[in-house]
């Protein structure tokens, strides 16, 4: 034991009123460097007031931000194998999950829930992204696959909030899988007749991309937010050339057409309860319409 440390410094601080500060309490704005109290922040959605910069939101702060009065039925995370292939690099993938479960107080990467949004229910899939880059695996793979399912019993449209990396290489094949397994939820709920849409947020990358991100039936993207396959530095490093600025961002796919809206993340909810009473043919009175970015007008040819 060590006396000092363990009680004379503790007897010390006390005496001079001296506190522990907690580290994440000014947070640095990635564009501007502006510094933001956390809790200004948070009560802004996770939007630097300034810059206007969107910061990755908390999915269950997502949850309830989208629903009305912060209600919702929350889906239970499904059971699955936790280590298949026994896998480890730098450090066994049992304690990834244990220190990402600790920090985020969440099973896995996927959180899910049921209610409503201006009195239309819906299914709600948001990514974490602080759990493991928010990865697909087994486990969120059944979980996306289960709220799909659920969607299609309640007879109610699915929004999905992709933010993630990509397929988890810790369970190599097993992780690809759930690509094609989440594919087909989606087809199944359009052969349902419910809508599909999805918002992307930043990062949206990888093999999301590839699969349930790209397939929606409308697709809204937050400003600022990075969507691609391969990273911007690994396509320029295959082809040796410079990419355009601003290259796989929310605004240039909107510009290329891969993108339908990109919406401020304060109108989100907004702006999915006028399009969905539209596609799902229900009065939409007393909504508000938001205010979506505008599509960069094209350039004058010389």
């Amino acid at each position: 034991m060590n006396w000092i440390t363990n009680y004379v410094r503790p007897r010390i601080n006390s005496m001079l009123g001296r506190r522990e500060v907690p580290e994440n309490l000014w947070i640095k704005c990635p564009e501007t460097g502006e510094m933001v109290f956390h809790k200004d922040l948070e009560e802004n959605k996770w939007v630097i007031p300034a810059s206007g910069y969107h910061m990755k939101m908390p999915a269950k702060a997502r949850l309830t931000d989208l629903f009305d009065d912060g209600k919702y039925e929350a889906l239970p995370q499904p059971k699955v194998a936790q280590d298949p292939l026994k896998f480890r690099d730098s450090k066994k993938y049992t304690d990834r999950l244990r220190d990402s479960r600790i920090k985020t107080d969440q099973e896995d990467t996927i959180v899910a829930g049921v209610g409503s949004v201006q009195g239309l229910k819906l299914v709600a899939v948001v990514h974490e992204f602080n759990f493991m880059g928010g990865s697909l695996g087994i486990a969120a793979g059944e979980a996306i696959v289960k709220a799909f399912e659920r969607a299609i019993k309640e007879e109610c449209p699915l929004v999905m909030f992709p933010a993630s990396g990509g397929a988890r290489m810790q369970e190599g094949i097993l992780s690809l899988m759930q690509l094609p397994r989440t594919t087909v939820a989606v087809d199944m709920l359009k052969e349902a007749g419910q809508p599909y849409i999805v918002v992307l947020t930043n990062p949206t990358t990888g093999g999301v991309t590839a699969s349930y991100a790209m397939l929606g039936d409308l697709h809204i993207a937050e400003p600022g937010a990075e969507i691609c396959f391969a990273g911007k530095r690994v396509i320029e490093q295959t082809i040796r050339e410079k990419l355009p600025e601003g290259f796989q961002t929310s605004e240039y796919l909107l510009e290329h057409g891969m993108v339908d809206l990109v919406v401020k993340r304060h109108d989100i909810p907004d702006t999915l309860a006028r399009v969905l009473k539209i596609m799902t043919k229900r009065p939409a009175e007393d909504i508000t319409v938001p205010a979506a970015v505008e599509k960069p007008a094209e350039k004058a040819s010389a």
